[in-house]
């Protein structure tokens, strides 16, 4: 019975939408849930791709945010009483420049239309120059090495990097950048009844995996270090937090302005926000030596080990350590692709663009037609050509592909990096470059799994979750063969919110830890790949292959920003 039931909600914030999810927290049963795509961003704006600027404005993700739990809860016909806490991931690390008032800047007239005002996405490698001077300064000075429990190498996806960035670009932004806020952490912030800045709970997640947050040295780097790099940071420092948090804790309670636009009360309890993949292992239910692959536009690579286990060991070129991040009492290890899905997206892109620019310039059909052909085209174009490439041979003059379309987050972050392609031939068509580039992706998540074991971290399993991972068969089969593990596919088609909203259950008082609450809420599978023996020796020649050009590219080749 409903009376006899509570309920939380999890808001997950991807890259293109934001979706929420309500769930019955005694079963983990999925009631309701609805999605809303980002309007700004599908119109491209705030964005160029040639110089790698992605930004988001956060009117976005505040109507997004209104209208996905607004509609759960009205769909649900859930008593708002019943209804205990929320909690929110999102992407990172993705900042946001913040006034004294707590307003994101971007929000002010001034700044509505500046894209250096915007939320700088995890995907914008502006900050490339940036992340290298950090690097440099890293091994250089004389205090300590803030980057070792991030795998030894900072990256221009994070929090520093994109600040420094930021405010050599735009004085003005500089001048009224009171502080700023990872995206979890404003979303959670805009929600909850504690409205001063130094007193809220900021993420342990988003501060140990991108801002080299760690117990170690007291909080975050060092404000001598900082001030190396530029006073602002220096200063930024005092205007940010000491303490973390885990996302079972308590951030406070819902305030009346959003308890009213939601249609919820005052007393529902908002959790510590958290990043999505994280949120992802959760909800797929992570257990000790288990990978989480959460596959989307990129990937994050997730895995949970014991401080015993790890013994002190800093495990290299991956993208942090951190105790806490995933389960509390365990620490959570990432890594991941800067791109999975978008290598998917560009060569579909490639080859649909000019197809639809003819299409619509063509005066021999009527519109309502053209409409049509390319709705049932771009619905039907990826799995036609992954069928075909699905029969073609290894040895069938596939060419060697790799997957750095958006340069290299994990082993080693460098996001100078570019794609190669070797083999072509006129032999080459778009099935033989569909399989290289699969291959390509799968092959980048195996350079992730080598180097966690060769740096002693055993995985035993795999999970998958995310649209690819329940939408492409072939690329899974693909995956398993490359791996040679088993890979099983979660079930819920929201595994991040539900993840969210596990924690939700913690902090409702629902249940008395993630682990318990993992045992009753988290997705259970809907299918299995296995390795086929067959392929798996062949995949190890192509990957050989694979290697041999990344290591000629990386020496030889190097990215232009413009």
């Amino acid at each position: 019975m409903i009376s006899n039931s509570k309920f939380v909600i999890g808001v997950d914030f991807g890259t293109d939408s934001v979706r929420a999810l309500l769930v019955d927290a005694s079963n983990g049963q999925e009631v309701s849930n609805e999605v809303f795509y980002y309007t700004r961003w599908k119109q491209n704006l705030y964005c160029d791709p040639k110089i790698n600027q992605y930004r988001q404005h956060p009117l976005d993700h505040i109507e997004g945010l209104e209208f996905v739990v607004k509609s759960v809860v009205k769909k649900s016909e859930v008593p708002p009483e019943l209804i205990k806490s929320i909690c929110i991931d999102t992407t990172g690390s993705s900042p946001i420049p913040i006034n004294r008032n707590g307003v994101p800047l971007a929000l002010t007239p001034k700044f509505s239309e500046n894209p250096n005002a915007m939320m700088v996405l995890w995907k914008d490698h502006t900050a490339i120059e940036e992340a290298n001077e950090i690097n440099k300064l890293s091994s250089s000075w004389d205090g300590e090495d803030f980057t070792k429990f991030v795998g030894g190498i900072y990256s221009s996806e994070w929090f520093w990097s994109k600040i420094l960035h930021i405010i050599r670009a735009d004085d003005t932004v500089k001048s009224e950048a009171y502080t700023w806020m990872e995206h979890c952490d404003y979303m959670t912030y805009l929600i909850s009844d504690v409205k001063d800045l130094s007193k809220f709970k900021r993420s342990r997640c988003a501060a140990g995996h991108k801002a080299m947050w760690n117990k170690l040295w007291g909080g975050l780097p060092d404000k001598s270090f900082l001030n190396c790099l530029d006073k602002y940071l220096g200063d930024l420092r005092d205007r940010l937090y000491s303490e973390t948090y885990t996302s079972d804790t308590l951030a406070g309670n819902l305030n009346s302005e959003w308890a009213s636009k939601f249609g919820l009360s005052t007393s529902t309890t908002v959790a510590v926000g958290t990043f999505d993949a994280h949120a992802g292992a959760v909800g797929a239910g992570i257990e000790k030596r288990s990978l989480v692959k959460v596959m989307g536009t990129s990937t994050c690579d997730i895995i949970v080990v014991e401080d015993n286990e790890l013994k002190s060991r800093l495990v290299r070129g991956i993208c942090g350590q951190v105790d806490g991040s995933v389960i509390p009492s365990h620490f959570g290890l990432e890594a991941g692709q800067s791109a999975f899905g978008d290598v998917i997206a560009w060569f579909k892109n490639l080859f649909f663009s000019p197809f639809e620019k003819f299409l619509n310039e063509s005066s021999l059909i009527s519109d309502k037609q053209k409409s049509l052909i390319l709705d049932e085209t771009s619905r039907k174009f990826i799995d036609s050509i992954a069928k075909e490439a699905s029969a073609l041979s290894l040895d069938k003059a596939i060419p060697v592909a790799l997957d750095w379309v958006n340069g290299r987050r994990s082993p080693d972050a460098n996001q100078e990096l570019k794609s190669s392609i070797s083999g072509l031939s006129l032999a080459t068509q778009a099935p033989h470059l569909f399989k290289a580039l699969v291959h390509s992706i799968c092959f980048g998540s195996k350079m992730i799994v080598d180097r966690f074991e060769n740096e002693g971290i055993k995985i035993e399993s795999v999970i998958g979750v995310g649209g690819v991972a329940r939408k492409s068969p072939y690329i899974m089969q693909t995956l398993a063969n490359v791996l040679n593990m088993p890979i099983k596919i979660t079930a819920s088609d929201q595994t991040p919110a539900l993840g969210a909203a596990i924690y939700a259950s913690v902090v409702g008082m629902i249940h008395k830890d993630v682990k318990t609450a993992i045992e009753i809420m988290g997705s259970e599978f809907e299918i299995e790949y296995y390795p086929q023996a067959d392929l798996v020796e062949k995949n190890k020649t192509y990957y050989q292959q694979y290697k041999n050009l990344a290591q000629f590219a990386e020496a030889n080749t190097k990215s232009s920003s413009s």
